[in-house]
C-alpha cells in the first residue's frame, strides 16, 4: 500500500470510527434511556467529574508554585464544606476560587 493510501484508509477509518460514536446514542437511546446503569452513572459522574477535575487543578498549581499546597488546600476545604451544605454549585465554585486568588495574592 502506497503512502497516500495508507493515509487515506486510516483518514476514513478514523471518519467511521467517529461517525459511529456520534451515532451510538441515537441508536442505543430507547435501550439507554431505560437502563438503570445509565441512570446511576447520571446520578454519580458529574459530581465524580467535578472532585476529579478539583484535585488535578489543586495538585497542578501546588506542583507548578512548589512549596506545600496550603492555598490549595483551603480553597477545596471550603469548596467541599459549601457544597455539603448549601448545595449550590455556582456559589461552592465561586467562594473557592475567590478565597484561593485572595490567598495567592497575599
Amino acid at each position: 500500500m502506497t503512502d497516500t493510501g495508507y493515509i487515506l484508509t486510516a483518514i476514513a477509518l478514523m471518519a467511521l470510527v467517529t461517525i459511529l460514536l456520534r451515532a451510538l446514542p441515537f441508536i442505543a437511546g430507547h435501550w439507554l434511556r431505560r437502563h438503570p446503569l445509565v441512570h446511576k452513572l447520571g446520578a454519580s459522574l458529574p459530581l465524580s467529574i467535578m472532585v476529579l477535575l478539583l484535585i488535578d487543578s489543586a495538585a497542578g498549581q501546588a506542583r507548578a508554585r512548589g512549596g506545600l499546597p496550603w492555598q490549595e488546600m483551603a480553597a477545596v476545604v471550603v469548596v467541599a464544606l459549601l457544597q455539603w451544605r448549601t448545595r449550590q454549585t455556582l456559589l461552592s465554585i465561586a467562594a473557592g476560587t475567590a478565597l484561593y486568588v485572595g490567598l495567592r495574592a497575599l
